[in-house]
């Protein structure tokens, strides 16, 4: 019983950090760290928390929006699209929001390498899309893995507004929580869960590098 109960309860965090670390967050969660942790956390509040919020409804309310449609006319079994024959739709209308995204922050006069996050992100979930035709890998891995990237970016570029170090080993630690919460649940494989962190570390990463 005490067994059962303590499985039961490790169920429930894994369930839990799958709903916070959300790959439908992620981008939002990205912005948030560069609105205040980024040498950009010198702009007026009132910037930031605009930006912020324009990129947290492009990025996450409208694919939220379409995966409800998708779901309503019976096209997704269930808005966490684990099965891997339903994420082709909602993968290519995640990359064309992020690519608006992207064109916002470029329309706001954003740094280059802040729009290039953007840009990377799209990168990830369109690698992501081919590569689901075959095989499925780990989503949230990925979102994780670019925010991780982010954060890399913002550190050794000399753009952050104080030592990100700690902050950096911090996202490395929920990243690694968040495998393991993938992998308690069963929703993927080890090699699926590496594969996905890989991918949203190196799309992001490079992007930033040789285009920010």
């Amino acid at each position: 019983m005490k067994r059962y109960t303590v499985n039961k309860c490790i169920a429930g965090v894994a369930k839990f950090m799958t709903s916070a670390l959300s790959p439908l967050l992620m981008p939002t969660y990205g912005v948030f760290l560069v609105m205040w942790v980024s040498v950009l956390c010198l702009l007026p509040y009132g910037t930031r928390v605009a930006v912020l919020l324009v990129c947290m409804g492009i990025t996450c309310i409208l694919p939220l929006i379409f995966l409800s449609v998708l779901r309503h006319f019976k096209l997704i079994k269930d808005l966490h699209v684990e099965v891997r024959e339903q994420r082709f739709l909602p993968y290519l209308f995640t990359v064309l929001c992020y690519i608006a995204a992207a064109y916002y922050l470029y329309y706001c006069h954003s740094p280059q390498w802040f729009i290039m996050f953007m840009v990377g992100s799209a990168v990830t979930v369109l690698m992501m899309m081919l590569i689901n035709l075959k095989w499925k890998i780990s989503a949230h891995m990925a979102g994780i893995g670019g925010v991780v990237a982010l954060v890399y970016q913002i550190h050794v570029q000399g753009l952050s507004a104080f030592d990100l170090f700690w902050v950096l080993c911090f996202m490395i630690i929920l990243a690694g929580a968040l495998g393991s919460a993938r992998l308690v649940l069963k929703r993927h494989d080890t090699l699926q869960v590496l594969a996905g962190a890989v991918l949203g570390f190196l799309c992001v990463s490079l992007t930033m590098r040789f285009l920010g």
